[in-house]
């Protein structure tokens, strides 16, 4: 079932979500931390018990709803956020306080960790401490490669070398907090000097790094996957534009130009971003100080929330479109009603939010 769930079902759910099954609840838990589109509402101190159990995500249509449940056999309970409390009667005052805050982080453009952050902290929420705000393991372990690009060049800095072989940043760092060569400790004593930090300051430092990269591979991978999703959606919607119906009426043929334009330019314009950010990354290992590491830490960290905002919206439709037509097949009105009805809907925010930080307003 999508749509709204009833205030008994929403309850119902509540209770029973404590005694959950725990691997699938940390499965659940995983993915939601790995989402671009899932923020669990355990990652904001809130006062009404049971509202922790449930979860905000983006619709299709990139509209914030409270996920109250989800289950293969009764689907998705999802509520508009002012209509919760007519699920907490009995914490009038708790939801009231509790919804100010949902109502405000509602307004995000995505939910992947990095955004949520910089929207909890806009709240003065602590967020240095909720787990549920870092990847998981396993998508830490899925981004090992992308990684490499930004762990190869501080090994070589350091080590002179690339083949000591590292899984992610906290292995470098273990590797660098007792360097096992008289040239590394030189190395680490002039990169410290460099960047105007004590030499134990460093592991600090590289956690730094390895986060503000993270992010950048965590949303690189994010986009290797939409953006040939988003070419091969370009091509099954243009399929309808030889057919009789759609060719008679110019209005539709100008809504797919349009549609198709403007994923094409969307797609294009992210791409170049990161483009934009590897090269700014090859220019701090050139010439390493506090000044060029701090202003690329500031450049993603500044494009974080358009980057997830944009990556969020292709991602929910790409996925909706692939649950929908999972052959790929369709007829013209039913390509037509789907592309106006679902793709077409927030589509004016993505390309809003990828022209503002084209513009340097992100």
């Amino acid at each position: 079932m999508n749509g709204d769930a009833s205030p008994a079902e929403a309850s119902a759910e509540s209770d029973a979500a404590p005694h959950a099954d725990t691997p699938k609840r940390r499965a659940s838990d995983d993915e939601a931390r790995d989402s671009l589109h899932i923020l669990p509402l355990s990652s904001i101190p809130l006062e009404t018990p049971g509202l922790q159990h449930a979860r905000l995500i983006k619709n299709v249509r990139l509209q914030t709803v409270v996920e109250m449940f989800r289950d293969s056999q009764t689907g998705s309970g999802q509520v508009i956020p002012r209509h919760i409390p007519a699920y907490f009667e009995s914490y009038k005052d708790e939801i009231e306080r509790d919804l100010v805050k949902i109502e405000k982080i509602a307004t995000a453009s995505s939910f992947d960790v990095y955004s949520s952050r910089i929207e909890l902290r806009r709240l003065k929420i602590d967020v240095n401490n909720v787990e549920c705000l870092t990847l998981s393991d396993r998508k830490k372990a899925e981004l090992t490669n992308y990684m490499r690009v930004f762990t190869r060049p501080l090994m070589e800095y350091v080590y002179g070398q690339e083949e000591i072989q590292v899984a992610d940043v906290s292995d470098i760092i273990r590797m660098f907090a007792t360097p096992n060569r008289d040239e590394a400790l030189r190395n680490l004593r002039m990169m410290a000097d460099r960047l105007d930090i004590e030499l134990t300051e460093i592991p600090q430092f590289l956690e730094e790094y390895g986060d503000i990269f993270l992010s950048l591979a965590y949303f690189r991978k994010c986009l290797d996957e939409i953006v040939p999703e988003v070419q091969r959606f370009v091509t099954w919607m243009g399929e309808i534009r030889t057919s009789a119906e759609v060719k008679r009426d110019q209005r539709q043929m100008k809504l797919l130009d349009d549609i198709a334009r403007d994923l094409t330019d969307i797609s294009t314009s992210i791409t170049g971003r990161f483009e934009s950010f590897d090269n700014r990354s090859k220019d701090f290992w050139s010439d390493i100080n506090a000044d060029t590491f701090r202003t690329i830490r500031e450049l993603i960290a500044s494009h974080h929330v358009t980057i997830g905002g944009v990556l969020c919206g292709l991602a929910v439709k790409m996925d909706l479109w692939k649950s929908r037509f999972q052959r790929g097949g369709g007829g013209p009105n039913r390509r037509m009603e789907f592309v106006k009805s679902e793709i077409l809907p927030g589509l004016s925010h993505i390309k809003a939010l990828e022209n503002s930080a084209r513009t340097g307003h992100s």
